[in-house]
């Protein structure tokens, strides 16, 4: 609990007693103020000051707020919005380096004065050392928020001010990169201000969260062409942190190479590489022995370096004496299928990502796969375990968004027996479990409730678990493959999804096409879906034809392959046709390259079509469509409507359409 104004006699008696040398308590002084004193006591800080230490030299503190830079640019424009408030109040606001030193300054010109008699500005420490007790430096001490009221102060000099404070911490790592405080003279307390600089310091930090994810986006662009066209070599991207972002499917050939030849048996696992930080063109600071200096690469942007490329080459084994290389273009071993040699399509982009998941296969990396509800994310997981080393081991699957927190939790980790009321006797194993030695797939891995991220994070960098209810951890060894149909960038922007997670599931990517920008590919991928559905209910193979081909390739599908294999499905047991089936009239002849708007009007238009219109009225306006296209002419119509001619007759008098018929053709008479 705060004090309060009219308890600063109390605390000045505990203080005057402290100072002394009394071992005393008293019932006005909080623990965190008493905590702090004796933290002062202890480092020989004169309670007598009444300002702070000399600020830096301008040279000194120019540095400073260089070195500082992603910092002040972040705050900058956050403290500018309190300008009126802090007006009104007559307070300052104050923003310092993780050490107390301050940065910036900003708020009420007649504050500002006062606040300069006691050294209140740039270049000037508040640490606890420094000035003893006061909110910025005891923030910085214990990592929350602190307000400091009047007598609570140290310092004689300081008392007849208030201040709050909290730390701003780096949304990397958790490190205390500065703090951010509001002060006024003793009569200005107001306990709101503790939470302004609370909501000051988040806003600063979301700020400098997506200025450090814009950083490696544009790190990952500038690098993406030796990523993606290095296939001799091992290819590994940090940032200017020297913290690993994204590799090739060589690198942990390479890595593994260098394990086995350079070494010993000690293995060099591509997740907690890490690089020592870097300026400039220098080498970072602490490189490892077994990286040659050669093998590491700068990546500079407007002068700054931004991160690092490691280029570390594979050695290609030699022949046994005696034994003589295959010849270029001999026959190699029979390729086993796989989930990818099932992906039917030519589109360029498709068979781009079904190469990719084939190379990523051969290591054990993470993959991220990206693509909208429907592609066959799935698909393309189970294809990369089919042809990896470990593809007689389980293929483990679980769907992040499709359970509860409490039950996604159990699935994942499993639970003792009696862990909690209702538990199966013996207790559970988790998919995490049931998929050692194998592969984990996480579908719709951004719909993860944020407070479980932490749990699967130390997962993926301790190998082991605790069942839900246990004190013992379980060792786990798998490979883990993601999948999300969410920007899960704009998702660590915003707070919903943990930035080192992402880090550590996003080693490398595929991205899957969505079926609207590879409509060519439909045709095939009709037919053999249907073969498949044939197959699965046997029947007959339907043949399609080729009006029902295009009107099944004029469609945008928002659905993707899921959508299309639906759409297939309940024609194969319906008989019904694709265009009364599946092409409401608000969405024909829309093609899934016009403007953004129109389309995402036109997927609205559908959803709300296909709840609130029966199957039965969508047949019955294709069936009055076909008629007036063909102009009453029962033959093509029955054609265009993939039926024959004397289904169309008994729909006809189902609907009670026969008088249309005459009609339609009385208008085109009458239209020549």
């Amino acid at each position: 609990m705060f004090s309060r104004p009219e308890r600063d006699g109390d605390v000045m008696t505990h203080w005057e007693r402290l100072l002394s040398g009394e071992e005393c308590s008293s019932d006005a002084l909080r623990r965190l103020i008493d905590d702090s004193w004796r933290r002062c006591l202890n480092a020989h800080v004169d309670p007598s000051k009444f300002q702070a230490p000399p600020p830096l030299s301008e040279n000194s503190l120019y540095s400073l707020q260089q070195k500082h830079g992603d910092l002040l640019t972040a705050s900058t424009p956050v403290m500018a919005m309190a300008r009126d408030f802090l007006a009104e109040t007559g307070t300052i606001m104050v923003l310092t380096d993780h050490s107390g030193t301050i940065l910036s300054l900003e708020g009420d010109p007649g504050t500002r004065d006062e606040a300069g008699v006691m050294n209140m500005m740039p270049g000037a420490s508040w640490s606890e050392t420094a000035c003893g007790t006061n909110a910025i430096g005891t923030a910085i001490a214990v990592r929350h928020p602190v307000q400091i009221h009047s007598a609570e102060h140290y310092c004689a000099g300081i008392k007849r001010w208030t201040c709050s404070s909290t730390v701003i911490l780096d949304p990397y790592d958790n490190s205390v990169l500065g703090a951010i405080d509001v002060s006024g003279l003793q009569q200005t307390y107001n306990k709101h201000s503790l939470a302004l600089v609370v909501a000051t310091a988040s806003k600063i930090e979301g700020r400098l969260a997506k200025h450090e994810m814009g950083i490696r986006f544009r790190l990952l662009e500038r690098c993406m062409h030796r990523l993606i066209h290095s296939t001799s070599d091992g290819v590994i991207v940090f940032d200017r942190r020297g913290n690993p972002v994204k590799a090739n499917e060589r690198a942990e050939q390479a890595l593994n190479q260098l394990a086995e030849g350079r070494i010993g048996s000690r293995r060099l696992d591509l997740a907690s590489l890490t690089l020592g930080h870097a300026t400039d063109d220098g080498l970072p600071a602490g490189l490892q022995g077994w990286i040659a200096p050669e093998w590491l690469e700068p990546v500079i942007e407007n002068g700054q370096r931004i991160g690092t490329l490691l280029t570390i080459p594979i050695f290609k084994p030699r022949a046994p004496h005696g034994v003589t290389a295959p010849a270029a273009g001999a026959t190699s071993a029979p390729h086993e299928p796989s989930k990818l040699d099932c992906v039917v399509g030519k589109d360029t982009a498709l068979m781009e990502a079904v190469e990719r998941a084939r190379h990523l296969s051969r290591s054990n990396v993470p993959v991220l796969l990206l693509g909208e509800t429907g592609v066959g994310k799935e698909v393309f997981a189970r294809g990369i375990h089919d042809c990896g080393s470990a593809k007689a081991a389980p293929f483990v699957a679980v769907n992040c968004g499709g359970l509860s927190r409490e039950l996604l939790a159990t699935e994942l980790f499993g639970y003792a027996e009696g862990s909690f009321t209702g538990a199966r006797r013996g207790g559970m194993m988790g998919k995490i479990e049931a998929a050692n030695g194998g592969t984990l797939f996480l579908d719709e891995l951004g719909e993860m409730p944020l407070d479980m991220q932490p749990h699967l994070l130390r997962v993926l960098e301790e190998g082991e678990i605790y069942r839900l209810g246990e004190n013992a951890p379980r060792k786990v060894k798998f490979r883990l493959i993601c999948a999300t149909n969410r920007d899960l960038r704009k998702e660590v922007t915003d707070g919903r999804f943990r930035m080192d997670l992402y880090y550590r599931v996003a080693v490398t990517s595929v991205r899957i096409p969505p079926l609207r920008e590879r409509l060519g590919d439909i045709p095939s991928l009709s037919r053999a879906l249907m073969e498949k559905l044939a197959a699965q209910h046997g029947v007959p193979v339907p043949v399609l034809t080729g009006v029902e081909l295009n009107e099944l390739s004029g469609y945008s599908w928002p659905g993707n392959v899921r959508e299309l294999r639906n759409v297939l499905e309940s024609m194969l047991l319906t008989g019904e046709r694709p265009r009364a089936l599946m092409v409401p009239e608000a969405v024909r002849g829309i093609r899934p390259f016009e403007s953004a708007g129109v389309v995402e009007q036109v997927m609205s238009s559908v959803a709300e079509h296909r709840e609130c219109r029966r199957l039965e009225e969508t047949e019955r306006d294709a069936i009055l469509n076909a008629i007036d296209d063909s102009h009453g002419n029962m033959a093509l119509a029955a054609r265009s409507l993939g039926i024959a001619k004397s289904t169309l007759y008994l729909k006809l008098k189902k609907f009670g359409l026969d008088a249309l018929v005459e009609r339609a053709r009385e208008v085109h008479a009458k239209g020549h």
